[in-house]
Parts: structure tokens; sequence; C-alpha cells
């Protein structure tokens, strides 16, 4: 059995994508015996790596048709890559963004593949596999109505963020740069879910939406056909505000589960499968060299 390239899977974690040999992104991959050894025992019994995700967050986790629950984008893609390496699937289960790690620390599941940011807050509680580096991006409405052309402009507006993000973070640690400039702090609104904040910005109800530079990158490219939005081009920033390192956030009640994901993660690197995966979205900018542990330190 195999999975497609394009992508496409189920939210519903027992009707995941099968574990066996997986073409993604053109890639065939196969099971490494050695790196299927080393998971778990419950996670070799269970057959399954259970991964919440936020969904829509493009190009990370998006729905193929709206209304369905098939799943599609660069984590999800990423995912069944690693499930065939591991010999294992990974079955992954919509959830707010807010309330995921919550949930891993309640047992309901492994790991978290939404494109979070590794920080020394959040490993507190997760251990990541860092698979790739990007900051945040400022959306804009086509044309760019307020002429917003850096973070500075945003001072004084009505800015959209989902909630619990680092972009949440991003906007409050420069709210003391606008104090200095002499300018209004920034009104930032928090939204359940991005989509939600790019409902507000269409409706002009914020001037700007804060998100990952690739999802906004994708979002302007995509949207009415590339009508409705346009990324901030800041040269400043050429990769996004304050870029990070992104991981796949797995608990810290199954170490050797973290262990088995990076060193198939390092696979899927080294015979260029990752940045094929995120070429195939657009960003093949962010994949990283080498799958690194807990790589933030902030």
């Amino acid at each position: 059995m195999t999975v497609s390239a394009c992508g496409s899977g189920s939210t519903d974690s027992e009707a995941a994508a099968p574990a066996v040999d997986a073409t993604v992104a053109g890639v065939h991959i196969t099971r490494d015996a050695k790196l299927h050894a080393a998971l778990p025992a419950g996670v070799r019994s269970a057959g399954k790596v259970r991964v919440a995700t936020d969904v829509p967050y493009a190009p990370f986790v998006m729905f193929v048709t709206e209304g369905k629950p098939e799943l599609t984008g660069l984590d999800y893609d990423l995912g069944q890559a690693l499930g065939a390496k591991l010999g294992v699937r990974f079955a992954f289960t919509a959830q707010k963004f807010d309330g995921i790690v919550p949930a891993i620390q309640a047992g309901k599941f492994d790991a978290v593949m939404s494109a979070m940011t590794d920080t020394k807050e959040r490993q507190q509680v997760l251990d990541f596999v860092d698979y790739s580096v990007s900051g945040s991006g400022i959306l804009v409405t086509k044309g760019n109505p307020d002429h917003i052309t850096r973070l500075d402009d945003l001072c004084g507006r009505k800015v959209g963020a989902e909630a619990a993000t680092h972009q949440l973070d991003v906007l409050k640690a420069h709210q003391p740069a606008c104090a200095k400039a002499g300018k209004g702090p920034i009104s930032i609104q928090t939204f359940p879910k991005d989509s939600d904040a790019q409902l507000a910005l269409r409706s002009r109800k914020v001037a700007a939406d804060l998100l990952t530079e690739p999802a906004a990158g994708w979002t302007a490219k995509t949207a009415d056909g590339g009508r409705a939005f346009a990324v901030v081009n800041d040269p400043a920033a050429a990769g996004g505000y304050e870029a990070t390192p992104n991981g796949i956030g797995v608990t810290k009640r199954l170490p050797g589960l973290t262990d088995a994901i990076q060193k198939a993660v390092q696979a899927l690197i080294d015979d260029g499968t990752l940045r094929k995966i995120c070429a195939k979205y657009g960003v093949a900018s962010i994949a990283v060299n080498e799958a690194t542990k807990n790589a933030a330190v902030s």
C-alpha cells in the first residue's frame, strides 16, 4: 500500500495512512528495520504514533477539500514519510492549537506536528526534533492599503494572531519598541485559528495578520488565486522576524520515540526527501541540514 504524492489522509486517528511503503513528494520510502526496532514497545505494539495538529495552517497542514477530513500539507506529508521510515502509522487528529500541549500532557497524543516553534518554555513539557527554521511574516490585504513595510508599522494598529503561538509572543515583545518610538501599542487581536485571523483581515477588522513566514507566503499565493493578500517584504528580515527552529514536539514520557524520530528525520534529510517535501509547498529554504533536538535557546 502507498500514500500518494498529493499527501491526502484523514483526521481520524484510526484511519490514518498505512505504515508500510509510501510515496511522498515523489520519493518512495520503505521501513528501516533498525529504526523500527528502536521505537518504544508501546508504539510498536499500537502500530501508530498519535499526532495532534491544528487545521488549517497552510502550507503545513490543510484540508484537501473544505468540509471533508482528508489532510494535506508539509507537516502531514512529513508525518507519512516518517511513518513509512519507522514502520508505524502517523495518525493525525485535528486539535485547536492552544489545546495541543495540554492534550499531550494528558496522554491523549504522543506528538504534535503543526509548525510548532521550538522554545525553551515548551521544552519544559515536550522534546523537539527540529526540521525547519523560519520566522514570522506580516500578511496584509492586497495592495497594502495601510502601507505597512515593517514590524514598527504595526504600532497603534489592530493586528491579528493565532492564540498560543510564537507570533503572539513576537507582537507582545515589540510593545516596548512602540513606546520607545512614541507610537501607540499594538492592539493584539487573538483568534482560535489563523483562518479566523485571515477572515478578520479580509473584513478590515485588523490591519495585518502575523503568522509564520511560510504560511504567510502560501496564503498570499493561493487565497483567491493570489488576489486577496500580500506579504510585507522587509529587507531587514528576509527569512521572517525572529527566525527560530520549528519542530516535532514529542511527549517526554517517550524519550525513545524522540530519538527514533530524530534519526528518521535525519535519514530523510540525508536522502533529500525533507527538502523535496518542503519544495513541494514552495518553502525549500526552511529545511535544515541536521535534525537537532531542542535547538531553541530562548
